[in-house]
């Protein structure tokens, strides 16, 4: 049976991304990187050889780099 191994990535929009960014750094630590957010490594407990990565980033809100994709008919 297949099973989820990892979460890809935290995304979300805010009003003002760069001052969200900025707080996440100072009062959380998070080094964002220039492309405006993090990426953090781990490794699976039951295999330590297996890294994976999770993404966190901010968005402008009215950016549309996370829109859903819509269907065409």
């Amino acid at each position: 049976m297949k099973r989820v191994t990892g979460i890809g990535g935290i995304f979300f929009k805010a009003r003002d991304a760069e001052k969200l960014r900025d707080w996440y750094a100072r009062h959380l630590g998070l080094a964002v990187e220039s492309w405006g957010g993090s990426q953090f490594h781990w490794r699976q407990d039951a295999d330590p050889q297996r890294r994976g990565d999770t993404v966190w980033s901010v968005f402008q809100g009215d950016s549309t780099d996370s829109t859903p994709a819509t269907s065409r008919s």
